[in-house]
């Protein structure tokens, strides 16, 4: 298993609980290497069903957040649109923050940190595994679970992801309830979100009052090559500026964060596939990269989860196993990456009214 996130995890917990082991090699030097990220929502026929076949249901109900299922909608004038609250009862889709769901996954699992794949290369003898420093491993079966930038996938594929238009700069916020407590109430319990024109501000609440705001906008690729990305003021002046007339209090997130990051938006193909090859596959980003509207990790957990369900019913025949398992991940993965990218074309458009009326959707 190469890629300790929410996709392998969830391969490499489902098998231990069959009692088959597993190695997991992941390039970070440890669980706390850097920043695991926001928050997710794990859907009930998705990412739940999941956390379900590796005995985890119960653990994530205790972790997870359904309030933050909330959304509130506001113009660019900071008028309230759309505000939504989840009923008292539903689980359809509740919140859990990155670290938590992989500590949970992680739980039992030995995994090899600091361990950086830089290449597979199956042969007649199973698969050889490159690792930085010269070192060379041989295994029957490699799933490639290392995200976006996958180095397992050129072993199947020579497809790369290609820029969307869409980029994404992140900031975050800490502690807003005391700290920001304006903020706090203007985000609510969940996220918050303002559609203008080829733009978006969203701001998601996590755990702990810590909260994380992404501004969204079209533009090139290298929009920010005059900037040095480590002067916050020079990169909060050039996004205050793309998004001048909006409401104080929505700029008001840009203002006071004291960190940004660029995440210019890349995908895969909608179509993306690959001609089999034996003792290799990929899962999750590195299979099917799509705009994150909440299904990515919600597939990349599910495809993990059924990858070992099956692999434990039936290891006498791995390459059957995954040959069927690859059919079935790219019929699903190709649905909802047709969806997500038409969503990102409607929630960053020249029209923010398309942007309210997707979400409309959604909740009917």
């Amino acid at each position: 298993m190469v890629g300790a996130g929410p996709g392998g995890l969830a391969v490499a917990r489902v098998l231990h609980r069959h009692g088959h082991p597993v190695a997991v090699l992941e390039r970070d030097s440890g669980p706390a290497a850097r920043p695991p990220g926001g928050t997710l929502d794990l859907h009930k026929g998705l990412g739940q069903l999941a956390l379900a076949k590796a005995g985890l249901l119960p653990q994530f109900r205790v972790l997870s957040r359904p309030e933050g299922q909330a959304m509130r909608i506001l113009d660019v004038d900071g008028t309230v649109l759309r505000d939504w609250q989840p009923r008292p009862d539903d689980d359809a889709n509740p919140e859990i923050d990155r670290g938590q769901l992989r500590d949970l996954l992680l739980g039992p699992l030995e995994v090899r940190w600091g361990c950086r794949v830089t290449r597979v290369a199956p042969d007649d003898r199973g698969v050889v595994v490159h690792v930085a420093g010269g070192r060379q491993e041989r295994f029957d079966l490699v799933v490639g679970a290392d995200g976006a930038w996958s180095r397992v996938r050129s072993a199947l594929s020579p497809v790369t992801p290609h820029y969307t238009g869409v980029t994404t700069v992140e900031t975050a916020l800490d502690d807003i309830d005391t700290r920001h407590p304006d903020l706090g109430r203007l985000v609510g319990d969940g996220a918050m979100a303002v559609y203008g024109v080829n733009r978006a501000l969203v701001a998601q609440r996590g755990s702990g009052g810590h909260v994380r705001v992404h501004a969204q906008f079209r533009a090139p690729v290298d929009w920010h090559a005059d900037l040095d990305p480590a002067d916050a003021e020079a990169v909060r002046s050039r996004l205050l500026a793309l998004f001048d007339g909006w409401a104080a209090p929505v700029l008001d997130l840009l203002r006071r964060g004291d960190t940004f990051t660029h995440r210019p938006l890349h995908v895969l193909p909608v179509d993306h596939t690959w001609t089999h090859v034996r003792g290799v596959t990929l899962l999750g980003d590195a299979a099917h990269l799509m705009p994150p509207l909440g299904v990515g990790a919600n597939l990349a957990l599910l495809e993990g989860a059924e990858l070992a369900e099956a692999l434990a019913a039936d290891p006498a025949d791995p390459d059957e196993t995954v040959w069927a398992f690859e059919e079935r991940m790219w019929a699903r993965a190709g649905k909802w990456a047709k969806i997500t990218q038409a969503g990102l074309e409607r929630l960053v458009s020249s029209d923010p009214a398309a942007a309210i009326a997707l979400f409309d959707e959604v909740q009917s």
